[in-house]
């Protein structure tokens, strides 16, 4: 187990925190394969277009503060931003939507507070946020998984998928719609009472939605890596995901009057929760320091997810509750001190 100081050096070390981050991006690949597999070759090139845009606004920024352009860009954090922010895109979303996204990441969610150790907010999930709130049509256009039938021929290939990236070719209206849809939690958070249950079946796999389910098993593998590397410690991602059951549990005791609603299973296996869990969440800058704030951090994300898939007016929730978590973090901090004692027990969260 690492001490607090410890991990506080690696923060500010290039070389320990860019071991951890080689970490990440490796657990990060069973999702990302499965992701590809069902999803076709787009998020591969969001992942190309956000590493190339963050490595080049990395290195503007650091020598306009006059700092080594080397230790910055070897430390990882901004390739994993970018890896981060990819995952949240849209299979085929326009070139420029990557480099916006990194741009406000970078700039606003990183370099403004001093960089690497300093940032107040989740980067990724900032420059996110911003995409989804300007740009609410481009990011909302996800693809038909690849292997459904009926759709498995209509989806761009590599070249195709690059050329309608890069605005180069484009798809008419028809093939267009005919390649994308919804998302399952869009579907069921717009349905109609008498429809839920139909809408829900309609989106099951065998215990999440269809196709997101492997993608979230593939982030569950890489974190359960992560966790026993040490890397992360099992406090946030465990309450993140037990109140998120719980939340979706509650709301599934029949009442009088009411449907049957989305089951825990599924809401764990569907969207980004896992993504969110385990590399989201954890973010040892922007999360909480003490086991004891872990806790009420990652059980203030599960709860706020929860509450903006079934309320509010997104159908995922990840993004928005962790920055509402991280302004919440230095009041956690603040009454769930780590005394000095117990200093040697904490892991990065």
């Amino acid at each position: 187990m690492q001490s607090l100081s410890a991990i506080v050096k690696q923060i500010v070390s290039p070389v320990g925190v860019g071991q951890i981050m080689c970490t990440v991006l490796v657990a990060l690949l069973p999702g990302l394969l499965a992701h590809t597999y069902f999803f076709g070759p787009g998020i591969v090139i969001n992942i190309v277009l956000c590493c190339v845009a963050s490595v080049l606004i990395e290195t503007v920024c650091i020598k306009l503060r006059k700092r080594s352009v080397y230790t910055a860009l070897t430390d990882g954090t901004a390739i994993v931003t970018a890896f981060l922010l990819a995952l949240t895109l849209p299979p085929l979303a326009p070139w420029w939507i990557c480099v916006l996204g990194m741009l406000v990441a970078l700039l606003p969610g990183k370099h403004l507070y001093g960089g690497t150790g300093h940032n107040p907010f989740n980067p990724a999930m900032l420059g996110y946020a911003f995409l989804l709130i300007c740009f609410p049509l481009e990011m909302t256009q996800w693809l038909n998984p690849a292997n459904i039938p009926e759709t498995q021929q209509l989806l761009p290939g590599l070249i195709d998928s690059i050329r309608i990236t890069l605005g180069s070719s484009h798809l008419d209206t028809a093939h267009w719609d005919a390649i994308t849809m919804a998302t399952p939690l869009d579907k069921i958070k717009h349905a109609a009472p008498e429809n839920l249950i139909s809408t829900v079946q309609g989106s099951q796999g065998f215990i999440g939605a269809y196709a997101w389910e492997w993608s979230n098993l593939g982030f569950l593998l890489g974190g359960l890596w992560m966790l026993w590397r040490r890397v992360i410690s099992w406090h946030i991602p465990v309450s993140v995901l037990m109140v998120l059951a719980l939340c979706y549990a509650v709301s599934n005791i029949p009442l009088a009057g009411s449907a049957v609603q989305v089951t825990p299973l599924f809401g764990l296996f569907s969207g980004a929760a896992m993504l969110g869990a385990f590399f989201i969440a954890t973010d040892p800058v922007s999360a909480a320091a003490s086991r004891r704030g872990q806790l009420i951090y990652g059980a203030g994300i599960g709860f706020l997810i929860f509450i903006i898939r079934e309320f509010g007016g997104y159908p995922e929730g990840v993004a928005f509750a962790v920055l509402l978590m991280n302004l919440t973090v230095p009041t956690i901090d603040h009454y769930c001190k780590v005394k000095a004692k117990s200093r040697d027990k904490h892991e990065p969260g």
